[in-house]
């Protein structure tokens, strides 16, 4: 309408009418269409984009990446760190000094110290200690690099585990593995990019330790079930055969298709792609969890004596299927490592659980010639407390000093980064943060940590959120 061409003003009331709010309510594109219309587009965006291969802000070491994540946190001072002192000091308190400003999770701080529970040995031309807990793991000292100076900033599972995945304790930021496919694509059409297998029991952080945030949905982590179809509702119901089901699929694609060209919407390119997944899915996911095809002695060296029951060495043996046909990330979750008591028994079979499937993992890598190229990580959300909890058999949380394990395309092999003091309780030297941690594994995959990012709600958000330093010590 031309006001202009009246010659009367328009009434208040009708001026107060056409205002932009009104304008955006009622014509058909309000602000929650537009946000919507928004969303739905990046989601189709990324969903077409996921499966390409993009560059890298330089060459990368490594390609892919296996996150072996022991959630609950494994103790070091029973597995990687050595401590003498601690011994002959067990059952004494700690230095006053040592505990000005000390926030515990549980125990009071001035509790009695702990020795370690079980004895450490050199392994390797390089002399990395282990615990003799570990036969396995310490086989390869040679091939690994230890981090004995991480710190965290929390003290409890959840905040820790997502701090740990997604560089915040907040929920609702992307994760590591969501940062790395949204950065590279991924390699495969038939499987999703990011796969998630879990062991033990679920995590205390849950699915924010594998999500997207605020990433467009196809960047997630993808559960895979350990009995059953690995997605739910993946076989097809009584009745429908794979002929039945692919042409009801081209039937329906044909008419989303129509869709597209009629209305332009991006959400029904991502819906049709989302279906021809599924399809693909459907033949691909169940030949990957089917381990009867493999040679006897790569089970035993597994350590997998069912093929079919659900175990952490079932899930280290899909990790390798899984990256030989192109997954970008794969992450392994196994809670069971939170020993408040009882820490000599549980502790034992946690690595009864898990070391020979570990080594065998990184072993089985090196011998296909893959782990040149593939960042292979293990290690839990913080580490125990030199002090006792639980009588005199367990230990508390502790964010000030841990130890993880890292090994693969770009780092030191044989190399021990990092020390702490002689009760295991502060780092001396060299000290790695979760987000210096973060900021490396981006360096190794091709990454400037902070120029990864992506604008949401008006700002450039990364994993590492605003702090990271590369931790060249660990490179090769």
């Amino acid at each position: 309408m031309n006001f202009s061409s009246h010659t009367t003003s328009p009434t208040p009331a009708f001026r107060r009418a056409l205002t932009r709010r009104w304008f955006l309510g009622e014509c058909g594109i309000g602000v929650a269409g537009i946000a919507l219309n928004s969303l739905l587009s990046r989601e189709a965006s990324a969903a077409a984009t996921v499966n390409q291969l993009k560059q890298p802000h330089f060459p990368a070491k490594a390609k892919r990446v296996i996150y072996m994540f022991q959630a609950g946190a494994p103790s070091q001072l029973e597995l990687f760190d050595p401590k003498p002192e601690l011994t002959e000091r067990d059952g004494k308190l700690p230095p006053p000094e040592l505990l000005k400003g000390y926030r515990a999770a549980f125990i009071k701080p001035n509790s009695a110290l702990l020795g370690p529970k079980y004895q450490f040995a050199k392994h390797g031309q390089s002399g990395m200690d282990f615990s003799e807990l570990l036969p396995h793991t310490a086989q390869l000292a040679d091939d690994l690099c230890m981090i004995r100076s991480m710190q965290t900033d929390a003290v409890n599972h959840a905040p820790a585990q997502i701090l740990m995945n997604t560089g915040s304790q907040q929920f609702g930021r992307p994760s590591f593995g969501a940062w790395s496919l949204y950065g590279l694509g991924t390699e495969g059409e038939d499987l999703p990019g990011y796969v998630v297998l879990t062991s033990a029991k679920g995590t205390s952080g849950g699915a924010s330790n594998y999500g997207s945030g605020f990433l467009p949905t196809p960047y997630s982590g993808v559960p895979f079930r350990s009995a059953g179809d690995p997605v739910l509702y993946l076989s097809n119901p009584k009745g429908i055969d794979a002929q039945v089901q692919r042409s009801s699929l081209d039937a329906l694609s044909e008419l989303n298709q129509f869709s597209v060209q009629e209305a332009g919407d991006p959400a029904i390119a991502a819906r049709i792609q989302s279906y021809e997944m599924a399809y693909r899915l459907q033949t691909s996911a169940p030949e990957l969890m089917d381990l009867s095809s493999e040679p006897k002695h790569i089970l035993e060296m597994y350590g997998i004596k069912d093929v079919k029951e659900a175990t952490y060495a079932r899930n280290c043996l899909l990790a390798r299927r899984l990256i030989e046909r192109g997954v970008r990330f794969v992450q392994l979750f196994h809670e069971a490592w939170d020993q408040h008591g009882d820490l000599t028994k549980k502790i034992k079979k946690n690595c009864e659980d898990t070391d020979q499937a570990s080594a065998a993992l990184v072993k089985d890598l090196k011998q296909r010639g893959l782990l040149e190229d593939t960042l292979v990580v293990w290690g839990g959300e913080f580490g125990r407390t030199p002090m006792v909890q639980g009588g005199n058999d367990g230990r508390d949380h502790h964010n000030r000093c841990f130890t993880m394990w890292l090994t693969g395309g770009g780092l030191k092999k044989g190399h021990i980064h990092g020390e702490s003091d002689e009760l295991g309780f502060n780092v001396t030297r060299d000290p790695v943060h979760v987000h210096d941690l973060n900021a490396t594994l981006l360096h190794l995959l091709g990454f400037d940590h902070e120029r990864l990012t992506y604008r949401f709600q008006g700002r450039d958000y990364r994993l590492t959120d605003v702090h990271g330093t590369l931790v060249k010590g660990i490179l090769a």
